[in-house]
């Protein structure tokens, strides 16, 4: 399994309601409110040679109320 870190902006009012929709798909690891520019902080756990760009594209930014989402990827560094 390899961890992604998906940041997004949600419309206005609709913070709370993307985040229960997240939490339904029982896909992600851990959901975070955060400041700044983006909304939501989450960690995802997806299997080995899974398409991530079609996982963030089907999976989450598909979910209404999501305005722009940044995926960061994560590497081995020691």
């Amino acid at each position: 399994m390899k961890p992604i870190f998906v940041q997004l902006q949600c419309a206005p009012g609709k913070t709370y309601e993307v985040a229960d929709a997240i939490y339904k798909t029982e896909r992600v690891s851990e959901l975070y409110s955060t400041s700044g520019d983006y909304d939501l902080l989450l960690k995802v756990y997806i299997q080995e040679g899974e398409d991530i760009g079609k996982f963030v594209n089907d999976q989450i930014a598909s979910i209404p109320g999501i305005v722009r989402s940044l995926t960061t990827l994560t590497f081995r560094a020691f």
